[in-house]
């Protein structure tokens, strides 16, 4: 058995100090900006500040509760065939995008939408246009708007376009990292839907 040194030296002695790799400065900030900007939070950025990746937004993809989901919006003609397709992120409303699809169809003489369209603005903006608004009013509406019940009949041409449309495995998962790649995918799928009505 050995015995104990005889001598105690500072813990201290003869270390050296340890460098920074890094200037001062970013480590700390760099830290603080990933635990602002955590993995779980649901925003559009990797942790890293500067050196963060973006643009979920911009390709279309957004996070609701059923993780990362893209919508596709359209308008289909009196005969169910898809006559405008435009891309949002999953986590958007559906009125936000209807003035953008009521300028992008051309002349219309009538509007067949659900209720998730009843909206003062989107009544006005067809109202101005001339167009017939057929949306039925929300359950929250003081004064329901009425509207020709027959006519609305005619909303599941809609449902029958998304059907064809979904016939298009590409379409119905989108499996295409780009926003550009995808929603060509669906704008050839309507067309060849188009051709074959």
């Amino acid at each position: 058995m050995t015995g104990l040194p005889s001598r105690i030296r500072p813990l201290h002695d003869d270390l050296q100090s340890l460098q920074p790799i890094e200037p001062a400065g970013h480590l700390a900030r760099d830290l603080l900006l990933q635990l602002r900007f955590h993995r779980r939070h649901p925003r559009q950025s990797a942790p890293l500040g500067r050196w963060r990746k973006r643009g979920d937004f911009l390709q279309g993809i957004g996070r609701s509760r059923g993780g990362r989901t893209t919508k596709l919006r359209g308008l289909a003609d009196d005969q169910g065939r898809s006559r405008v397709l435009l891309l949002s992120s999953g986590n958007t409303n559906d009125i936000s995008l209807a003035a953008a699809l009521v300028d992008a169809a051309g002349p219309l003489r009538r509007l067949i939408a659900d209720r998730g369209y009843d909206a003062n603005h989107l009544r006005r903006l067809l109202a101005e246009r001339g167009i017939e608004a057929v949306i039925p009013s929300t359950i929250t509406r003081r004064r329901p708007i009425p509207y020709d019940a027959k006519a609305y009949k005619d909303r599941n041409l809609v449902e029958r376009m998304w059907c064809r449309l979904k016939d298009w495995r590409r379409v119905a998962t989108r499996y295409d990292k780009l926003a550009q790649n995808y929603l060509a995918g669906a704008l050839i799928a309507a067309t060849v839907s188009y051709w074959l009505k």
